[in-house]
């Protein structure tokens, strides 16, 4: 293993005048110019919106060029969005860049990268697990390491896997394993004294113009490599193009074609269900389609799909559990829309599809504006006992034209503006770990609000920068308050506990 010296030293003087370049964003064309039907776009986009619970962003690149574009409002084109597992790519990206610069190869041993923090007596299977066993998702454990090494009290997320049970040969058994990804982030640490974050800036961001990238980091300080960053729609729609110029960005060679080709291809299988999305095999950190091409692909709906064959990229940022459906629905309709040559202008389909595309929004929160009873409850305080969320009281002031909804816990005071049957956009430290950037101060939020009853005020509360919504449902009776929070999407039931409060002032 070689440490960052002088060879690092050099390729950083050698990328420093690319970040001169003006960071200009992605060249726009229309979808006939570049042989894309605007009426299969629209097919697609209106198939999202109807079968999928929220899509929150699409973005179509063809021959390099963006052809196609929208946000589901409150989302915007500016917002940085939760990647979840399309991290993983990402944090691959940056072993390539590592075996690049001969600060690794990727057929080393795991442990000598971590003498001090490897078990007294490690199993034969922990001795034999390689980086590309961890590239690779198969490094012989029997299921997903990582809650096991975030239940970890010390914080000692790499000493616990190097301590964990690999029940497998590694290289011979493929289990999707986000504590191996961990793991990829802890070694490009080891080797270049930067977080994979940082690791990637001069190689990767700068030169893509990727200028927001906020990265969660775990207790022992590494970045959480297997899904902890966030972008825009556009960064993830240009990591995708980066790709299927195989490593090639502005003229300029920044990876090497080997490198991607490799991580790329099918270097594992995952299943033999021709139907499957999940089963058409693994590469380094990147999906294989089951139609034509791979893909970074994020829990709950945040995908690149990179379709070299047809010179197609498409970003998708969503919040949903049916990934299935989206994959489905992009080769259902989308791939008859491509074709080999240029197609005569459309105008009509064209203006229809641009009117989709600047006309997207999410459900506002439908209701009454107002009801008698907001009189008697407006800017009255309610308590609550302890409970899942924290929220030690909570108060709504129905004076302005848009309620103000502030919530008390164990962070502080979040006063929440709400939209009547619209949405508003503010930032918040509520929630601050709704995401994985547990370091942030305050995050973006968009309330949309309406009465539902004579008793029940409802809030929608979408934190913008994630796939996050949170639905809250305030019932107001003659003893005090009944609270039920619901969240879109979630590891496990969607609906909160109910909590009961009761009224102070």
């Amino acid at each position: 293993m070689k440490l960052p010296t002088l060879a690092l030293l050099l390729i950083i003087s050698l990328l420093g005048p690319m970040l001169a370049q003006v960071r200009a964003s992605l060249p726009r064309s229309t979808p006939e110019a570049e042989g894309i039907d605007s009426a299969g776009v629209l097919s697609l986009v209106g198939a999202l919106e109807t079968k999928i619970d929220a899509v929150h962003s699409i973005m179509l690149l063809r021959h390099g060029k963006v052809v196609a574009e929208g946000w589901w409002a409150p989302y915007a084109a500016q917002d940085v969005h939760l990647m979840y597992s399309v991290s993983k790519s990402f944090t691959s990206t940056a072993i390539g860049f590592a075996a690049q610069e001969g600060l690794l190869n990727i057929h080393d041993l795991v442990l000598p990268y971590f003498p001090d923090l490897a078990p007294a007596t490690p199993s034969p299977q922990m001795k034999a697990m390689r980086i590309e066993d961890l590239l690779m998702m198969s490094s012989g454990h029997q299921g997903d390491t990582i809650p096991m090494m975030r239940a970890l009290k010390s914080g000692e997320w790499t000493r616990a896997f190097l301590a964990s049970e690999v029940a497998h040969k590694p290289g011979t058994h493929f289990v999707y394993n986000s504590g191996g990804t961990y793991m990829l982030a802890a070694i490009v640490q080891k080797v270049t004294g930067m977080t994979v974050e940082a690791y990637l800036q001069l190689r990767l961001f700068a030169p893509l113009g990727i200028e927001q990238h906020p990265w969660g980091l775990s207790p022992e300080g590494i970045n959480l490599g297997d899904g902890g960053l966030s972008i825009t729609t556009e960064d993830l729609a240009k990591f995708g193009q980066f790709y299927l110029q195989k490593g090639v960005w502005n003229g300029q060679r920044l990876l090497s074609e080997k490198w991607v080709e490799t991580a790329t291809s099918r270097r594992t299988s995952t299943g033999s269900d021709p139907d499957s999305n999940w089963d058409a095999g693994y590469g380094y950190q990147f999906w294989r389609n089951k139609t034509t091409g791979y893909r970074a692909d994020g829990a709950q709906g945040q995908f690149s799909f990179v379709l070299p064959e047809l010179d197609v990229v498409l970003a998708i940022t969503s919040g949903t559990n049916d990934t299935k459906t989206i994959m489905n629905l992009v080769w259902e309709h989308l791939l008859p829309a491509i074709h080999a040559s240029p197609l005569a202008s459309n105008p009509t389909a064209q203006e229809k599809l641009t009117h989709k595309l600047t006309t997207l929004a999410l459900p506002v929160q439908n209701g009454s504006s107002h009801v008698a009873r907001e009189k008697n409850v407006s800017g009255k305080t309610y308590t609550f006992g302890e409970n899942e969320l924290g929220i030690k009281s909570v108060k709504i002031d129905f004076s302005p034209n848009a309620p103000i909804l502030t919530i008390n816990d164990s962070a502080g005071t979040h006063p929440i503006t709400c939209g009547l049957n619209a949405w508003v956009r503010g930032r918040t430290a509520f929630q601050k770990r709704i995401s994985n950037l547990f370091d942030v101060t305050d995050q973006g939020i968009a309330g949309s609000a309406a009465w539902s009853d004579e008793e029940t005020f409802v809030t929608k509360l979408c934190f913008d920068e994630t796939p996050y919504t949170i639905t809250a449902r305030f019932k107001f009776t003659d003893e005090g308050l009944l609270l039920d929070l619901e969240q879109n999407v979630r590891w496990g039931p969607p609906w909160h506990p109910q909590i009961v409060g009761q009224k102070s002032n």
